[in-house]
C-alpha cells in the first residue's frame, strides 16, 4: 500500500511526529488526512480535517469514528512519557490509559472502516518496548504493552485483510525527550522513515539511524520467529468472538 491517494488518521497531530507524519503524508500525495488532536488545530490544506481527539475519551472517540466517513491508514502516534520511578502506581496507569488503552479505544472504533478499506493499523511504539529504559520504567512499560497489543492485532486481523505494523524509533527530538542527554533524530527524518518503512510492508519499522542499527537482529531473532509461530496457533485454536 502506498500513501498516494488514501485517506489516513494521525492521533496526536499537534506536534512532533504526528505532526510530521501529517506533513510526509501530504507531500506523498494522501487524498486526505484527518489530525487527532486534544485542542483545536487549523492547516492551510485543504485535505486536513482537524478532529478533536483525546485517545483517553471515549465520547470523542466515538464523535471522530462517526464523523469520518472512510479510511485506509490508521496512525496511532499519540502517546505520553512522564518522569517516574515506579514510585507511584498512578504514574504507570496514566502512561497505560494513553499509550495502551488508547490505541486500543481508537483502534477498535475505527477497525469497521479499516476492514471495509483492507487498510492498515501503524502504532508508534518504540525501542523501549523491547528493553526498558530505567530512566523511564512507566513509558517504557506501556510501550511493551502496546508492542504485544500490536502483535496480537497483527494475527487476529490479518484474516479481516488489515495489516498492522509497528514502528520502533529511538530517541526523537521532541518535547518527550527534551531531558534527555542523547542524540535524537529530528521528527521530519522520524516520518519519512515511518511512511517509507510502511510503503515497503515492513511489519516492524524501524525509522531512524538508532533503530536501523537493530532492525536485522530483530526480523532475524529468535523473538521474531517465536511471534510467528504463536500467530500460527490461530489455525488451530480460533479465537472465539467475545459478545
Amino acid at each position: 500500500m502506498t500513501i498516494a491517494d488514501k485517506t489516513l488518521l494521525v492521533t496526536g497531530a499537534n506536534r512532533g511526529i504526528g505532526q510530521a507524519l501529517v506533513e510526509e503524508a501530504l507531500r506523498r500525495g494522501a487524498k486526505h488526512v484527518y489530525a487527532g488532536t486534544r485542542r483545536p488545530l487549523s492547516h492551510s490544506d485543504r485535505r486536513v480535517t482537524p478532529l478533536t481527539l483525546d485517545v483517553t475519551n471515549t465520547a470523542q472517540i466515538q464523535a471522530a469514528a462517526e464523523h469520518v466517513e472512510s479510511l485506509d491508514i490508521l496512525i496511532n502516534n499519540a502517546g505520553v512519557s512522564l518522569p517516574d520511578d515506579l514510585g507511584a502506581r498512578a504514574a504507570l496507569e496514566q502512561h497505560l490509559a494513553v499509550n495502551l488503552f488508547g490505541t486500543y479505544g481508537v483502534t477498535q472504533a475505527f477497525l469497521p472502516l479499516l476492514t471495509r478499506s483492507q487498510g492498515a493499523i501503524v502504532n508508534v511504539v518504540s525501542l523501549a518496548a523491547l528493553a526498558s529504559v530505567p530512566v523511564m520504567p512507566a513509558y517504557s512499560i506501556s510501550k511493551a504493552a502496546m508492542f504485544s497489543l500490536s502483535q496480537s492485532q497483527r494475527a487476529l486481523l490479518a484474516g479481516r485483510g488489515v495489516s498492522v505494523h509497528s514502528v520502533l524509533p529511538g530517541p526523537v527530538d521532541t518535547q518527550m525527550t527534551q531531558g534527555l542527554d542523547l542524540p535524537k533524530a529530528s521528527p521530519e527524518s522520524v516520518a519519512r522513515g515511518i511512511l517509507d518503512g510502511f510503503e515497503n510492508g515492513d511489519e516492524e519499522i524501524f525509522p531512524d539511524p538508532m533503530s536501523e542499527s537493530m532492525a536485522e537482529g530483530w526480523r532475524s531473532g529468535v523473538a521474531k520467529a517465536f511471534e510467528r509461530e504463536n500467530a500460527a496457533l490461530l489455525e488451530a485454536v480460533p479465537v472465539m468472538p467475545t459478545m
